[in-house]
C-alpha cells in the first residue's frame, strides 16, 4: 500500500505510482507511518477548491490518454454539491482548454424513485444543467438510471444498465461522494460487496440530509435507484470527494476502521487504486492530523504542543498543571517533556498559552469601525451574540451586514399569517384596499397550487426577505444596536429562489467591496463555519476574500466565527471571550427574535434541537473544558480565530 500524502500539488498522473511522486505536508514523517493506519490512500488539501482542480486534471489526462490509443474514456459521475466543482473546472478546460468530451461516456451513480428527469429534484436535471449542457458531450453517450418506470420494469432497467456499462467496456474513472452513513451512490448501511444497480430504501440520515433540497423531509423520496457496491468497485480508478467539518468522522473511519457491513465506503479499502480527496475540515479526524504524535516523531511546533497537551489533559483526566512524567510517557510524549526540560515547564508554558487567549471585556477593541458580516439574517447573534454585546458596550462602530436575504428558510405558512395580518390591518385602518387584495390574492393562489421546490412568486419572495430583515433588527436591537446598525446586501448568487446557489461572482463581490470601501473598517467578523449544510457560509467568505482583495484601504483584522453547527476548539482559536450568565441569556433572547427560525427551523442539519439550545450547550461546553483543563471557571464561552 502507497503512503498517505496530503498537499494542494499532488501529482495527477496515472494511479499510484504517480501519487507516491507528491511531496507530503505535515508533521515530520508521519505518513509515511500512517499508512499502517490508512487503509485507503488519502490526498489531504488545503481548500476545497484544490479538490476539483485536482481531480478535474486527472480526468481530463485520462480523457487525453484514452483518446490517444484511439477509445473512449468512460466516467462514472455523482450528484451533489461537492463533485460541482469539478464540473465547473471540467467546463473551463473544455472552453479555455478545448478539452473535447465528444467521445466520452458516463454512467451516473444513482436517482431518487419515483423522479421524473425534468423534475427540480432529479439528477438527470442536476447533470445536465451543471455539466452536459456545457460540453461537447453527445446525448447518447449520457447514461443515468432511470426513476421514471413502473415498479414492476424496474428491476429489467437495472440490469439493463449493468449491461451498457459491460458493453462500454467498464467504467474508467468513477467520481464518489461519502454520506454521513458512510454510503457511496446511495448503497445504505446493509449494502453488500456483491450488491449490483438496483432500486434501494433510502436510509433516515441520508433523508434528512437531502430535507433542505427538498424543502422539508416529508418530501423527500423514500427510494432511490443506484449502482451496487460491487459496481462500484469494478471501476479501475476510484475517486471520493469529501468537504466540511461534518464529513470528518465518517471520513476517519472509513479510511482507518474495519471494513464494515454498515459502512458501504469501507469495501473501498479493498480496491486497488482508490484515493480519497479530502479538504482539511474533512480530514480533521485522521490520526495523522488530528494527533500525529501518536504514529511517529514530530515537529513540536507550538500549536501542535498545546494541542498535544490539551489532548493529554482530557485523555487522562487532570488538569494541565497536574500532567506527570509518567502521563507523558505512557502516552508516547517523553520527547516533548524532554524538549521543555520537565512537565511542569511544559504545563505551565501551555497552561499560560491558553490563558493568554481569554479575552474579557476589558481586553476587546474599543472605538474601532467594525463590520460583522452574517452570512444569514441570524447567523450574527447566533453566532457571536456575546462578543457583538461587548462590543457594543466598548463603544466600537458597529455595522451588521446582512449578506443574503434567507427567504428561502421561511416556512410558507408564515407568509400567510403576514397576509393575513395585513389584510386585517387593512379593515381597521383603511390602509389601501385594492394594494392589499391584489397582493393576498396574487399570493394565497399561489401556495394554494405550490408544489415542493417550487420557486416562489416576487411577491412571496419578497415578503420572506422582509420576514427575516424585520427579525434581524429585533435581534440586533436586543444587543444595544438600531436598524441605523444593518445592512441588507442581498447578494445576487443567493437570489435563484432555490437551495442551489449560482457561482460567487463579480457582482457579488463588487458589493461587498463597496461596503468595505465605505466603512473601512478596522475589524471585520467573518463566518467560518464549513459544515454549513447549504454551503452559504462558504459562499459567502468566498466573496469577501474576493473583495478584501480589491479594496483601497489598509487590509482590517479578520475575525472569524462559527454558526449554529460547530464551535471553534480551544486550541484552533485565537480569542476566547467569556459570557456571564446574563450575557447568555441577553444572546438566546436575540435569537428569538428570529421568530420564522424559531420551534422548527427548515434547515435545522443533523441536530434536532433549535438554535439557541445549540448555542447554550456550545457555549457552556467551551468554558467547561476550560474549568476542566484547570483555567479558570466561567459561565459559558465564545471562540474566534483571527486569520
Amino acid at each position: 500500500m502507497t503512503s498517505p500524502v496530503s498537499g494542494a500539488h499532488a501529482d495527477v498522473g496515472t494511479g499510484h505510482a504517480a501519487r507516491e511522486r507528491t511531496a507530503p505536508r505535515g508533521p515530520s514523517r508521519v505518513q509515511s507511518h500512517a499508512a499502517a493506519l490508512e487503509r485507503i490512500y488519502t490526498i489531504v488539501v488545503d481548500e476545497h477548491e484544490d479538490i476539483a482542480r485536482l481531480v478535474a486534471a486527472r480526468i481530463a489526462a485520462l480523457i487525453e490518454e484514452k483518446r490517444a490509443t484511439g477509445e473512449s474514456a468512460v466516467l462514472g459521475l455523482a450528484t451533489g454539491s461537492t463533485p460541482i466543482g469539478v464540473y465547473r473546472e471540467l467546463i473551463r478546460l473544455h472552453r479555455e482548454e478545448g478539452l473535447s468530451f465528444a467521445d466520452v461516456v458516463t454512467f451516473n451513480l444513482d436517482e431518487y424513485y419515483p423522479m421524473a428527469p425534468d423534475n427540480i429534484h432529479s439528477y438527470h436535471r442536476f447533470m445536465w444543467e451543471n455539466l452536459f449542457s456545457q460540453v461537447d458531450i453527445k446525448p447518447e453517450n449520457v447514461h443515468i438510471p432511470r426513476g421514471d418506470v413502473p415498479r414492476d420494469q424496474v428491476a429489467d432497467v437495472c440490469a439493463q444498465y449493468e449491461a451498457d456499462i459491460a458493453a462500454a467496456g467498464g467504467i474508467d474513472f468513477q467520481i464518489l461522494g461519502i454520506g454521513k452513513t458512510g454510503h457511496i451512490g446511495f448503497n445504505e448501511p446493509g449494502s453488500g460487496a456483491d450488491s449490483r444497480t438496483r432500486l434501494v430504501h433510502l436510509d433516515a440520515v441520508t433523508r434528512r440530509d437531502a430535507a433542505a433540497d427538498f424543502f422539508g423531509e416529508e418530501f423527500v423520496p423514500k427510494e432511490a435507484v443506484t449502482m451496487g457496491v460491487a459496481t462500484i468497485l469494478d471501476a479501475r480508478e476510484i475517486a471520493l470527494l469529501a468537504t466540511g467539518e461534518h464529513k470528518s468522522r465518517i471520513i476517519k473511519r472509513s479510511v482507518e476502521g474495519e471494513i464494515n457491513l454498515e459502512i458501504a465506503a469501507t469495501f473501498l479499502q479493498r480496491h486497488p487504486n482508490a484515493t480519497f480527496y479530502v479538504d482539511g475540515a474533512a480530514g480533521a479526524d485522521l490520526t495523522r492530523v488530528a494527533t500525529p504524535w501518536l504514529l511517529d516523531e514530530v515537529e513540536w511546533t507550538d500549536e501542535l504542543k498545546i494541542r498535544s497537551v490539551v489532548w493529554l489533559s482530557q485523555q487522562t483526566e487532570r488538569a494541565i498543571l497536574k500532567l506527570t512524567q509518567r502521563d507523558y510517557a505512557e502516552h508516547g510524549m517523553s520527547s516533548l517533556v524532554a524538549r521543555s526540560g520537565s512537565p511542569g515547564a511544559l504545563n505551565g508554558e501551555v497552561f499560560n498559552a491558553l490563558g493568554a487567549k481569554i479575552r474579557g471585556k476589558s481586553k476587546l477593541p474599543r472605538g474601532k469601525r467594525t463590520i460583522c458580516f452574517s452570512p444569514h439574517p441570524d447567523d450574527d447573534v447566533i453566532s457571536m451574540g456575546g462578543i457583538l454585546r461587548k462590543f457594543v458596550e466598548n463603544e466600537n462602530d458597529m455595522l451588521v451586514a446582512y449578506m443574503t436575504s434567507g427567504n428561502i428558510a421561511v416556512f410558507d405558512h408564515d407568509v400567510r399569517r403576514y397576509v393575513d395580518f395585513l389584510e386585517r390591518l387593512e379593515q381597521d385602518r383603511g390602509l389601501g384596499r385594492r394594494s392589499v387584495d391584489t397582493l393576498a390574492s396574487r399570493v394565497y393562489k399561489f401556495l394554494d397550487g405550490k408544489q415542493p421546490g417550487d420557486v416562489d412568486i416576487p411577491e412571496v419572495a419578497d415578503i420572506k426577505r422582509i420576514i427575516r430583515e424585520s427579525e434581524a433588527v429585533a435581534g440586533i436591537e436586543v444587543m444595544g444596536l438600531s436598524r441605523e446598525n444593518a445592512r441588507f446586501l442581498n447578494l445576487p448568487f443567493y437570489q435563484t429562489g432555490k437551495v442551489k446557489k449560482d457561482p460567487i461572482g463579480p457582482a457579488d463581490i463588487a458589493i461587498v467591496r463597496d461596503l468595505l470601501n465605505e466603512i473601512e473598517p478596522e475589524i471585520i467578523f467573518v463566518a467560518g463555519d464549513l459544515s454549513d449544510p447549504h454551503g452559504t457560509h462558504r459562499m459567502c467568505k468566498e466573496a469577501i476574500d474576493g473583495a478584501l482583495l480589491e479594496i483601497d484601504f489598509p487590509r482590517p483584522e479578520v475575525w472569524l466565527y462559527r454558526g449554529a453547527w460547530q464551535e471553534w476548539s480551544v486550541t484552533e482559536a485565537s480569542w476566547l471571550v467569556p459570557m456571564s450568565q446574563e450575557e447568555l441569556r441577553l444572546k438566546i433572547q436575540a435569537i428569538f427574535k428570529h421568530q420564522s427560525q424559531k420551534d422548527s427551523a427548515p434547515f435545522p442539519g443533523q441536530d434536532d434541537r433549535e438554535f439557541w439550545q445549540r448555542v447554550d450547550t456550545r457555549n457552556k461546553d467551551t468554558a467547561n473544558l476550560l474549568d476542566r483543563l484547570g483555567l479558570a471557571e466561567y459561565f459559558a464561552m465564545e471562540a474566534y480565530v483571527v486569520e
